[in-house]
């Protein structure tokens, strides 16, 4: 068992192949992939895959990049969608100040309502933060006072204390191919230290392909790869992460198992 908890198989460098990409995931053990949109113009095709393919399952949500063009992109039409079987999660959504090419104030405003839509949905949120730790904990926060949701900062590639309280709110890490980059000494230190019961691992495919295949298109048969080095990394049998962490998977996305 291996799952693969964020990808973009509809995006350009996997869509072209999607079936052989398919297949080569199989081939290394992965028996579940969750196919995430990050737009509303992708959310038939990602829903597609998902019901053409039993181990794949979709996602629909704004990414923050996103936020400015779709305002009427609302709680309601979130959780509407999120009533068909094969969407298992709410998102991306979150926070992006790294490139802020939406407008701050517009991306707190979407990722509320994907949060109120999780919340309602009674499905996960996959949350997207970079250089916005401290705004994305105090909106959790404040969103957890309303009520409770589940959910994943995916990609992780934040600090220990933010991981700390991810955690603290009941939330799940998902590790990509950056943990196996030199460059990720930091990163490598909170991976080795997160509790085995709340890690996941992903690819964010076509993008962040793992050492050795770092620099080529990423693919989710190379979440193997991660968890072949995050197993050596902390000490870890890798049989058993590889099934704890599709267990994890399971349990978070509960959907899945329906």
């Amino acid at each position: 068992m291996l799952a693969d908890s964020h990808c973009h198989l509809n995006y350009k460098g996997l869509a072209e192949e999607q079936q052989a990409v398919l297949e080569r995931a199989r081939a290394r053990g992965v028996s579940a992939m969750l196919n995430i949109a990050t737009r509303e113009s992708e959310w038939d095709d990602v829903l597609a895959t998902a019901e053409r393919e039993p181990d794949v399952w979709a996602t629909v949500g704004i990414h923050p990049h996103e936020a400015d063009q779709h305002p009427h992109v609302d709680t309601a039409k979130l959780v509407e969608r999120a009533r068909h079987p094969r969407v298992v999660g709410i998102g991306e959504s979150g926070l992006d100040y790294f490139y802020d090419h939406s407008d701050r104030v517009r991306q707190q405003a979407s990722f509320r309502a994907h949060i109120a839509a999780a919340r309602e949905a009674g499905v996960p949120i996959i949350v997207h933060t970079r250089e916005a730790e401290e705004d994305t904990a105090e909106i959790l926060r404040d969103e957890l006072g309303k009520g409770a949701f589940s959910g994943v900062i995916h990609c992780f590639t934040g600090t220990k204390a933010f991981a700390d309280i991810a955690i603290d709110f009941g939330f799940y890490i998902s590790i990509s191919g950056i943990v196996t980059f030199k460059s990720a000494r930091d990163l490598q230190q909170t991976a080795a230290a997160l509790p085995l019961d709340r890690l996941l691992i992903e690819t964010d495919a076509p993008f962040l392909a793992p050492v050795p295949h770092r620099g080529k298109t990423g693919e989710p048969a190379f979440v193997a790869d991660t968890a072949n080095f995050l197993a050596d990394l902390r000490g870890e049998n890798v049989e058993r992460l590889k099934e704890v962490t599709a267990r994890n998977f399971h349990a978070l996305f509960d959907k899945t198992t329906a």
